[in-house]
């Protein structure tokens, strides 16, 4: 059975499939051909929430690196993560902001496809 993860911070890019990798605190034990529940909300719920499925995804390719390896990827990896508009400069600390961690933190790096 597929685990179910959280895209709450990037939802509209999940449902324009705009997003084709994501990073994570965690998600260590993530390996190639995994398939993924895509949610927009996988823990917290309030009683009587439901988790609410986006999409499904299978996992192409997983690397663990420091948050800040982005700056090597340049805008491409901005773009890779449903945010065109950003420089990885503005991604780190959006993420840093977001998850409150630090630039040089490790992440896994997951790279997926939409399963149709």
């Amino acid at each position: 059975m597929p685990r179910n993860m959280s895209f709450f911070l990037t939802t509209q890019q999940m449902r324009d499939r705009t997003k084709t990798v994501t990073r994570r605190l965690g998600w260590k034990f993530a390996k190639s051909g995994d398939v993924i529940n895509a949610c927009v909300k996988c823990q917290g719920l309030k009683a009587g929430e439901t988790v609410e499925g986006i999409c499904q995804i299978v996992v192409t390719s997983v690397r663990f690196e420091p948050l800040n390896r982005i700056y090597d990827e340049g805008p491409r990896g901005c773009s890779l993560e449903g945010f065109p508009e950003m420089s990885p400069r503005e991604f780190v600390t959006m993420f840093c902001d977001a998850m409150k961690c630090r630039p040089a933190e490790q992440v896994t790096r997951i790279e997926f496809e939409f399963m149709e």
